[in-house]
């Protein structure tokens, strides 16, 4: 008699999406797409682009006094945003 090595098909995606190195864009794209979650909508509608580079997230505001405020608050912004994508994908948040 053998034994089935059963997996769900959770385990089988994300392993796939890791073979193929497409696990760290996929959840990269969450967190940008958690923003105006994280920071609230009335926020987010005062933001523009949104990105990734050298896990830091760079995010354009449109005015200065919420740049300010946002950048007191960045290390909140920081925790939150990572745990809404459930692992440490960024370290730093820079507002311009």
């Amino acid at each position: 008699m053998f034994r089935r090595s059963v997996k769900s098909i959770d385990e089988l995606v994300n392993a796939t999406l890791r073979r193929e190195g497409l696990e760290t864009p996929l959840l990269q794209k969450r967190l940008i797409d958690a923003w105006p979650k994280v920071a609230g909508n009335i926020i987010a509608r005062y933001t523009g682009d949104r990105f990734i580079r050298n896990q830091v997230l760079f995010v354009k505001v449109l005015n200065p006094a919420l740049r300010a405020d946002l950048s007191m608050r960045r290390s909140d912004l920081v925790r939150k945003l990572n745990a809404e994508v459930g692992t440490m994908l960024i370290t730093d948040i820079r507002f311009y």
